[in-house]
């Protein structure tokens, strides 16, 4: 019994904006799910056997605070004139520079029109092949702890555990990598951005909800009400979605 990662799941005053914006940024496509949802998918993107993941972007009625996001993603660039040239493109569409107590750093540091956080990389080797997102990156106190948990929890391939970081990657070695990194700052408020897994194939999502309970996750109550999916946190209390196939 496994499960994926499927969606990073984003909160927002008006889906169908910040929607836009990520499809245009990464050069993906927009597709609606109804009212206060909005999607965006790279093209052939199939949620029920993803090998990556897409964005979902949900309608909230609260703006984000001036918290900084303990979830965000890295987008991934080949040269240092690509880079520049994406950077440049990112504030054409709506984003603004951010600071986030980076420092002097190769990277460069944006937010999303609603203010959530991501960044744009310098070229890096490892995410050569990743597509337009190089990585999720979760801050976390104890990145062995998450290994441990997120290890059992998904299907993904652990390439690396120390002190400072876990990383995984889909088991068929395509799409972003997934960081757990050690981070100073104690989560204080609900998370703005979070992941969204799915079953496998033939897998019970109701035996799935239990092992993850079994390994430490607890319920989590959003006043999400009869849904199809079940709201869980791990056991540092990041919030995560576990989806119906159906």
């Amino acid at each position: 019994m496994t499960l994926r990662p499927v969606l990073v799941n984003i909160k927002a005053l008006d889906d169908s904006a910040v929607g836009r914006f990520w499809a245009e940024a990464l050069g993906w496509r927009v597709t609606g799910e109804g009212p206060g949802a909005t999607a965006a998918k790279p093209v052939g993107f199939d949620w029920l056997d993803p090998v990556g993941v897409c964005i979902d972007v949900i309608a909230v009625p609260e703006p984000k605070t001036a918290t900084k996001n303990r979830v965000h993603v890295d987008l991934a660039t080949t040269s240092a004139a690509h880079q520049a040239e994406l950077v440049a493109r990112l504030k054409a569409l709506g984003a603004t520079p951010a600071h986030v107590g980076q420092g002097d750093v190769p990277w460069t540091v944006l937010a999303d029109p609603e203010g959530n956080e991501f960044c744009v990389l310098e070229p890096r080797e490892m995410y050569r092949d990743t597509g337009p997102i190089a990585r999720v990156v979760v801050d976390c106190t104890d990145p062995r702890a998450m290994a441990r948990f997120w290890g059992e929890a998904m299907d993904w391939t652990l390439h690396e555990v120390t002190d400072d970081q876990a990383v995984w990657r889909p088991a068929k070695g395509v799409g972003p990598y997934l960081e757990f990194l050690r981070s100073p700052d104690v989560k204080t408020v609900p998370d703005r951005v979070h992941l969204d897994l799915v079953p496998d194939p033939g897998d019970n999502k109701a035996a799935e909800v239990a092992r993850l309970r079994a390994l430490g996750a607890a319920d989590l109550d959003v006043g999400q009400g009869d849904v199809p999916w079940t709201c869980l946190t791990d056991p540092e209390g990041h919030e995560f979605c576990v989806l119906a196939r159906s």
